[in-house]
């Protein structure tokens, strides 16, 4: 077993044994899928802690519908409080879907203490030839990660379709934290849920691979121990990369869930890709991190069949 560490706020977690850095790079090129995505919102938060309340703005978009879907000829932005699934504002009829000045504010009452218990939802609504209202994105920020009675948050935020989702073989909640002074990208697999094993299998042993990967090349690949037969494992356990600041915007991960096998040659169930050049929620994770460094941010990423 590894050494252990005390990375708040998940405990006691295991230290992944391997320890290849940025100086490991190996010579294999890959290739790997992406996460669908359908555009861009660009919003700021900041908190006012006097009056308790939280201001929202949704600022402009980016391609919000498929081009090729010609019966949405215009969308709205519907922003909701979760996990109450209380909708807290809904923006203007835009007719041009793919370059959108929104410019709208929402102010929501909230005490301090629900920031770390409460995450937004910004969701995209495309408006059909028969007037009927179709989610085509949506993103979820969690606002425990962002730091707002300190600072102000403003980024873009990239959608996913929910649509089109039919690929996911299960879920998994990955941390992620760069230490700019130690020069150390930590990631923190935590758990899994809903997994769906390979071939119709009724029962699998899981355990996660994380790579690390520089312009698609294999430059570090670190694993945790195996779960046996478990379709909801716990994991918990902490992945510590050496990386260099200057190389972050070039780097990418590739999370893989995989099936155990006696000859160790096990099925891959899926995969997620997080980094500045993925997609969705990848890149959002991604950028959530350099934006809090020091700190821990948690995601759940849906897994796609490999």
């Amino acid at each position: 077993m590894g050494r252990e560490l005390d990375l708040a706020p998940y405990g006691t977690l295991r230290k992944s044994q391997s320890a290849d850095s940025l100086n490991s790079i190996s010579s294999v090129s890959n290739t790997f899928g992406q996460d669908f995505t359908l555009g861009q919102v660009e919003v700021s938060m900041d908190y006012d802690a006097a009056s308790h309340t939280l201001h929202v703005a949704v600022l402009q978009g980016k391609d919000l519908l498929e081009r090729e879907e010609a019966g949405f000829e215009s969308c709205f932005m519907r922003v909701s409080l979760l996990p109450d699934e209380q909708i807290v504002g809904i923006s203007r009829i835009q007719r041009n879907a793919y370059s959108i000045f929104f410019d709208e504010k929402f102010s929501i009452p909230l005490d301090p203490a629900a920031l770390e218990e409460k995450s937004l939802r910004f969701s995209v609504f495309g408006i059909d030839e028969d007037e009927r209202n179709v989610s085509t994105g949506v993103v979820e920020l969690k606002l425990s990660v962002l730091d707002l009675p300190l600072q102000p948050f403003s980024g873009w935020l990239y959608l996913q379709d929910q649509n089109k989702a039919a690929d996911a073989v299960g879920e998994i909640l990955l941390s992620l934290s760069y230490l700019p002074t130690a020069e150390r990208l930590t990631v923190v697999v935590v758990k899994a849920k809903n997994l769906l094993w390979t071939n119709d299998k009724t029962t699998a042993d899981p355990f996660v691979k994380v790579y690390l990967l520089q312009d698609g090349r294999k430059m570090s690949k670190k694993k945790t121990a195996v779960k046996r037969d478990d379709p909801n494992p716990v994991f918990n356990e902490a992945m510590i990369f050496s990386v260099p600041a200057i190389v972050l915007q070039d780097l990418s991960l590739r999370v893989t869930v995989a099936e155990s096998s006696s000859d160790g040659r096990g099925d891959n169930v899926g995969h997620v890709i997080i980094g500045p050049s993925a997609s969705g929620m990848g890149t959002t994770h991604w950028n959530q991190m350099l934006a809090t460094l020091r700190r821990p941010v948690s995601m759940w990423h849906p897994v796609r069949r490999n």
